[in-house]
């Protein structure tokens, strides 16, 4: 009996210990050790963020080599703070921040959610001091397609967070770019579904818009 309860505790323990090692999914990890493999150079332009940046192949929305996805599905503020070394090292000419979303289906309030988002602008800051930095509004949702109810029945919040994206923008000298009065549709307040087939993630129009807002400042110096 005593074999038995102490075998339980031992696997009870590992378990424990692996949950704690985790804190992602397998996804993420696939991704990030991907990413730490590949080559990031001061000529590079940096797309960061969850699966709405992860599903566009940037380079060649671009028709630019140097316009990399960095994206990945799922994932959340502190997710992409855990992972910038990776990003970070190779001293990027610029980067495109796009993070919040899956923070908000969790029931993160709005000004935590900039308070992590201001904790990867200081590392990118600190670690890289030349790379320009353009914090991208979080985007609108929808519960038109009745998926993904933990975003879209949060979707009132999502304005709040801009609004301190704005403050946080021009606090640390970063570019804020207005993403979101681009994909609301004005009589509901919510994602437009020209640009979206499930409420959260954009179809093949919705990159061209997004292509469209950010184009100017990708040449910029």
């Amino acid at each position: 009996m005593k074999k038995i309860f102490f075998l339980v505790v031992i696997l009870t323990l590992s378990l424990l210990c692996r949950a704690q090692e985790r804190k992602y999914s397998t996804f993420y990890y696939q991704r990030a050790t991907l990413f730490e493999e590949l080559p990031v150079t001061s000529s590079d332009i940096i797309f960061l963020g969850n699966s709405i940046t992860n599903g566009a192949e940037w380079a060649e929305l671009f028709k630019n080599k140097h316009v990399k996805n960095r994206g990945i599905s799922g994932d959340i503020c502190m997710g992409v703070y855990d992972r910038l070394d990776a990003i970070l090292k190779g001293k990027p000419a610029k980067i495109f921040l796009l993070i919040g979303i899956n923070d908000v289906s969790r029931g993160t309030p709005a000004d935590t959610i900039v308070s992590r988002i201001e904790m990867i602008v200081r590392k990118i800051k600190a670690d890289s001091p030349k790379t320009k930095l353009h914090l991208q509004s979080v985007l609108p949702v929808t519960d038109h397609y009745n998926m993904f109810k933990g975003h879209t029945s949060h979707w009132q919040v999502i304005p709040e967070i801009n609004k301190g994206l704005v403050g946080l923008a021009e606090k640390e000298g970063a570019t804020y770019i207005d993403l979101y009065s681009h994909f609301i549709d004005k009589q509901t307040g919510k994602m437009n579904t020209t640009y979206t087939n499930d409420g959260l993630h954009l179809m093949g129009k919705g990159y061209l818009k997004w292509v469209e807002i950010v184009k100017p400042y990708i040449g910029k110096k």
